[in-house]
């Protein structure tokens, strides 16, 4: 089966080995690993974001040869910074540096998708974090792209819109000629919604597959230092009281 995207000896200096990643159409799959593994990194390097080594290609096409105009409908990518005071409205916010086909009517299509009709004029730097977290999802969305890169898109969502985000990811990936890289911390998220996992360390992609196996894995208590417990994760070994 031929990859949607390829992605061949991708690296950032100090930051991300090189590293081989092909992600199918139709599949969500979660990119999860320890504070500094590299999934922001890995994310970048996809997205051409820091000047990555390496090659890319979005259908057999490279989106750095893609006019911008075109650029939108291949990759959108979610930064997990959340940490944005421009005097714009919402609904500009949404509009800002999307293709040029990109109509209204979507823009509106996709406030509402997220509950931020009400809130289409009001300025962004005047909303709460979770607000601005669905504004800025809408906006990643509204281009309906063949390639989302989402880093922590559940950080600061509450529980309802967390289950709303990542069921309508599935949901956009049916039948669909599109492939969706989401880095998280939640493990059990990734083991619910994921088609695949994708577990870093140290700058590098140490295990590859199915989430449920993997979250019984000794991968997980290698890089995370965690186990599972009746009660739900927990420490591998007792925290030393000297530390």
């Amino acid at each position: 089966m031929t990859a949607l995207v390829a992605a061949k000896q991708l690296a950032l200096p100090g930051r991300l080995e090189p590293t081989d990643l092909y992600l199918q159409a139709g599949q969500l799959t979660c990119l999860v690993g320890p504070n500094g593994s590299g999934k922001t990194s890995l994310l970048h390097a996809i997205g051409r974001i820091g000047g990555p080594k390496g090659e890319v290609s979005i259908a057999g096409i490279d989106p750095a040869k893609v006019p911008p105009s075109r650029r939108g409908h291949m990759l959108s990518y979610l930064a997990a910074s959340r940490d944005i005071a421009w005097p714009l409205i919402a609904h500009d916010l949404v509009a800002l540096g999307q293709p040029e086909d990109v109509s209204p009517a979507r823009i509106a299509e996709t406030l509402s998708l997220f509950g931020l009709d009400s809130l289409a004029d009001r300025r962004v730097d005047r909303l709460s974090t979770g607000e601005r977290s669905r504004l800025l999802i809408a906006r990643v969305l509204a281009a309906d792209a063949t390639l989302l890169l989402l880093d922590e898109p559940i950080a600061n969502l509450d529980p309802l819109w967390q289950l709303r985000l990542l069921d309508h990811l599935r949901s956009m990936l049916w039948g669909a000629n599109r492939a969706v890289l989401v880095a998280m911390h939640d493990l059990e998220m990734a083991r619910r919604y994921a088609d695949r996992l994708l577990i870093m360390n140290e700058g590098r992609i140490v295990a590859d597959g199915e989430p449920a196996a993997l979250l019984a894995s000794d991968h997980i208590t290698a890089v995370f230092g965690i186990v599972p417990s009746a009660s739900g994760w927990q420490p591998s070994s007792p925290e030393d009281p000297r530390s």
